[in-house]
């Protein structure tokens, strides 16, 4: 008989997980205690579940010795491979049978990369909903920390709207529509009172697609527990990636669910025009997205112009310009002036609804569209796709 791992208990156990580390770190100890709290907010009974622990050699196998062949991507802090287990996800399987799954497998220790491991754990490793990555498991070993994820054959949206991978096709304005109220379900939900959680990195390489274009976020490397009782805002270090952080939170450290909404907005503004938020390459002003795009709001006539070329003539009028008031709304400067992510997603149902009536715009047919025409693109999509970042300062915009 197989001898039965023990799975973690998330809310209980997590710290026993840093003990083997802090031995080997004794110099940082000091330092891990200030950030800990943090990283791992208190949480009920009722909210624990349990992960399966991999053994590291389980994960060499699922993963053909995490073979080059296999690699997804690769960032400062981490490299993500394809692997294989069997159905039950309990042991490796042969390449091409089994599940498939992607293996994050952490290459430098520090602090930042631990914490960012540890959270993600804590809070993946906690909610479920059908548009959040599912994470299914972990492995520590001596100075080994990967996580195991469910395989997400579309790789990240960013790829999708303006990657490198040719062979890809631009994503219709069903599909765009589609993805945004996925994205806007899963923050409806970690913000709700289940969740509570605002995730504070909200942004296109974070949003992935699985084979039939559902979007799923990920990376809840920086998530945070959001206020409670009667407070207004957390106040944290600043976290996140330059060009999605709302301006009031890169000022001051005060976060809410609203700062979420301002990074959904962007992507928002990604999926309307087909462009990167933030592009060197372009002209001076028109360098970062949302300013960029700003004095085209107050115009219905020339809001329209904001609207990637690609896919001109696939969405009515009307649709166009309630896609982007919504979007204006989440970008708004001042907080409060911007929707709660359920009202974005009621919005955005409405939106669906009056494309469905109108016989055009948004519609429930897909476009015969797939994601991928050979493996080399599969993995240029994944790229973006690594969430551990190569810094250890407390403030971190990318």
């Amino acid at each position: 008989m197989r001898q039965m791992r023990p799975s973690i208990a998330i809310s209980v156990h997590s710290k026993l997980l840093l003990i083997p580390w802090i031995r080997r770190n004794r110099k940082r100890k000091a330092l891990l205690r200030l950030h800990i709290s943090s990283v791992l907010p208190s949480t009920s009974r009722r909210e624990r579940i349990l992960l399966k622990r991999f053994l590291f050699n389980e994960l060499k196998v699922a993963t053909w010795n995490f073979h080059p062949h296999n690699k997804l991507g690769e960032g400062g802090f981490g490299s993500v491979f394809r692997g294989w287990v069997d159905d039950n996800i309990s042991t490796a399987a042969s390449p091409g049978t089994g599940m498939l799954i992607a293996v994050k497998r952490i290459n430098q220790e520090g602090l930042q990369g631990h914490k960012e491991w540890l959270t993600e754990i804590y809070y993946l490793g906690r909610l479920r909903h059908p548009n959040l990555v599912t994470l299914l498991g972990y492995c520590f070993e001596d100075d080994c920390r990967l996580l195991v994820y469910e395989f997400m054959a579309g790789g990240s949206l960013d790829t999708h709207l303006y990657g490198r991978a040719s062979s890809l096709q631009p994503l219709s304005w069903i599909l765009r529509m589609k993805i945004a109220l996925g994205a806007a379900n899963s923050l409806a939900f970690i913000h709700s009172g289940e969740g509570k959680v605002i995730h504070r990195d909200v942004k296109s390489s974070n949003i992935l697609l699985d084979s039939n274009y559902n979007a799923k976020l990920s990376d809840f490397g920086f998530a945070k527990d959001g206020p409670a009782g009667d407070k207004s805002h957390v106040s944290t270090w600043v976290m996140g990636t330059r060009g999605y952080a709302a301006p009031e939170y890169v000022a001051t450290g005060h976060l809410t669910r609203k700062t979420d909404v301002y990074g959904f907005g962007v992507v928002m503004l990604e999926l309307l025009t087909g462009k990167p938020v933030l592009d060197t390459s372009r002209p001076t002003r028109e360098r970062n997205l949302v300013e960029w795009a700003r004095p085209y709001f107050a115009s219905k006539r020339r809001v329209l112009k904001i609207f990637d070329a690609r896919i001109k003539g696939q969405y009515s009028v009307a649709a166009a310009r309630k896609a982007a008031n919504l979007t204006n709304q989440c970008l708004s400067t001042e907080p409060e002036l911007r929707p709660n992510m359920n009202e974005v997603v009621k919005a955005l149902e409405q939106l669906q609804e009056s494309g469905n009536n109108e016989g055009s715009g948004i519609s429930h047919k897909e476009p015969r569209q797939s994601p991928y025409s050979n493996s080399n693109s599969a993995k240029s999509s994944w790229r973006s796709w690594i969430s551990f970042r190569s810094s250890s300062s407390h403030s971190y915009i990318r």
